[in-house]
């Protein structure tokens, strides 16, 4: 069983003045943001680097930049497991994969984003759970700061544990704009990470198997 997301999990917003809200109820609450706070920091550092922030352009930039982290950081205080608290029994016991599920997660060095493609599988041990709640764990992970090998390991935690499955593998690829356009500038490199778990960790030829499934698309 295999499938391919071209593109994160959707869902419909509402800006009401400056709350986001979040029509979805499987999505994050951004809960415990500080609006106003954040909004006073971007007009310091815009004050700092040597900007008017009260120039026309620049007004409404700390409220934005205020709503933008509220949005990217809503992962913070949410248990992203509970995508998978639904399960279904089946005797399928071979590999289930999920390629190419994209994200934007943000760097938590430089606090600039990291964006690139997770591929996650595993191998059930009497239930699986919906393809699309996988493409959730990755979206709601993503979204706070941190770097990449922990996002890595967070998700195959999560899918080890709340499904008890008898393997996992978490691959991630990801550009990181803390690399491409600043510092090294190096615009094209690619950062890739994994974690395998149960017997894709323990069994080669169980590993090469599921690195092949998921490089195939490579």
């Amino acid at each position: 069983m295999e499938a391919s997301a071209s593109s994160n999990v959707t869902e419909d917003r509402e800006g009401v003045g400056e709350t986001v809200l979040y029509t979805d109820r499987n999505e994050a609450r951004p809960q415990g943001v500080d609006l106003k706070r954040i909004e006073a920091a971007v007009r310091e550092i815009l004050d700092a680097v040597g900007e008017d922030p009260d120039r026309e352009g620049l007004l409404e930039t700390p409220a934005r930049v205020a709503r933008m982290y509220a949005e990217m950081f809503a992962g913070l205080k949410h248990d992203a497991g509970r995508h998978l608290s639904k399960v279904f029994t089946e005797k399928y016991d071979e590999i289930v994969l999920v390629r190419d599920i994209s994200f934007c997660s943000m760097c938590e060095h430089h606090l600039l984003p990291f964006t690139g493609t997770a591929h996650i599988a595993y191998l059930p041990s009497g239930k699986v759970v919906g393809l699309s709640k996988l493409a959730r764990v990755v979206e709601e992970v993503a979204r706070r700061p941190q770097v990449q090998e922990r996002m890595t390991e967070t998700v195959a935690d999560l899918i080890e544990k709340r499904l008890d499955a008898r393997g996992v593998a978490v691959v991630c690829e990801a550009t990181h704009s803390c690399m491409t356009m600043r510092g090294v500038r190096k615009p094209g490199s690619l950062c890739v990470t994994s974690s395998m778990r149960g017997v894709f960790r323990e069994d080669s030829r169980s590993r090469a198997e599921v690195l092949g499934l998921i490089n195939r698309g490579a």
